[in-house]
């Protein structure tokens, strides 16, 4: 696959004054070259510790993830931001699909990448996931003792959406068949056309009785606010295939071994916040190493207000939590 790296400025937010930028590329244990957006403090002195950013789900690096970086990187850390296999400018055929496996994977090679560089401290790694990466992140810190410090924030468990539907409203037998039917009949529809078919991203135009998180995503991926040309929310969504993957796990069994630090961030009016509530209780239960496990919720912030509403997100928290626990 040929690989179009953009090199002009083309996020959804300014680019500050306080750190330098580039785009920088690595491989995944798969073969997949991804590409990322580094944040690196104009003055420093000695290594850096260094965060590796990705999400929401559906998005690209020059939207929220992007600016979680450049934040994080005013505050004294090296970052990146990458886009995940199959999607933005990484790389990696067919487009648009998804697997927990090479997204956990390229998590790690995003921290293979960062401990390779010379003004990194390779003691001093974290992550930060959001939204449905929130969810990938936990499942990372699960499997790299490298990472230090992991972040989850207004996380989605895609698997158990997937599984369950939104709100566990279709946690049945018969849903979930129906959903396997479905998939398996997309299956011999995208063979006989040699292409698989997308889901569609946001709705768009919203109908009149459209739910509160419904409206939040469309007022993002939708709108100047964060709407870009590569983004999957923001145009055509992902291969409806895709959904095989999320269909056939569920992640976090082993959550409460994870002995590196963890903090859950969720707006308190958050659609998803009963899945970062419910990852933090599972996590917690039956641990030795709860010490370093923290659940924040942020009054009055939606889903979607921690995407970008820097007034909510918790960033003094989040960088406190990092630096203590690396």
């Amino acid at each position: 696959m040929e690989m179009n790296i953009t090199k002009e400025w083309d996020k959804v937010f300014p680019q500050s004054e306080k750190v330098n930028h580039k785009k920088v590329t690595f491989k995944n244990h798969f073969g997949i070259t991804l590409v990322a957006d580094m944040y690196e403090p104009k003055e420093y002195e000695g290594k850096l510790p260094a965060l590796a950013v990705s999400g929401p789900y559906g998005a690209v690096k020059e939207q929220s993830s992007g600016l979680y970086a450049q934040e994080m990187a005013e505050r004294g850390f090296l970052t990146i931001a990458f886009d995940p296999s199959f999607t933005g400018e990484s790389g990696g055929t067919p487009r648009y699909m998804t697997s927990y496996d090479i997204n956990v994977e390229d998590f790690q090679a995003s921290v293979d990448y960062l401990i390779s560089l010379d003004n990194v401290d390779p003691e001093k790694i974290g992550i930060i996931g959001i939204c449905g990466w929130g969810g990938i992140a936990l499942q990372t810190a699960c499997i790299d003792t490298r990472i230090k410090a992991t972040i989850c924030s207004t996380m989605y468990d895609m698997s158990r959406v997937a599984g369950n539907g939104y709100f566990d409203e279709q946690d049945n037998e018969e849903a979930r068949y129906q959903q396997r039917v479905n998939l398996n009949n997309q299956r011999n529809e995208d063979y006989k056309s040699g292409e698989y078919k997308l889901a569609g991203g946001v709705i768009d135009p919203l109908p009149e009785n459209a739910p509160e998180f419904l409206q939040g995503y469309h007022a993002y991926y939708k709108t100047p606010r964060g709407y870009h040309k590569r983004s999957l929310n923001s145009n055509g969504g992902w291969a409806i295939q895709s959904s095989t993957s999320m269909m056939n796990v569920r992640l976090f069994h082993y959550s409460n071994e994870i002995r590196n630090a963890v903090m859950i961030v969720h707006g308190e009016k958050a659609h998803s916040c009963y899945m970062g509530k419910d990852a933090y209780a599972n996590m917690i239960k039956d641990s030795k190493y709860t010490n370093n496990k923290e659940l924040v919720i942020i009054p009055d912030a939606t889903h979607t207000d921690l995407y970008d509403q820097k007034d909510k997100i918790p960033f003094d928290k989040i960088e406190k939590f990092i630096k203590d626990n690396m």
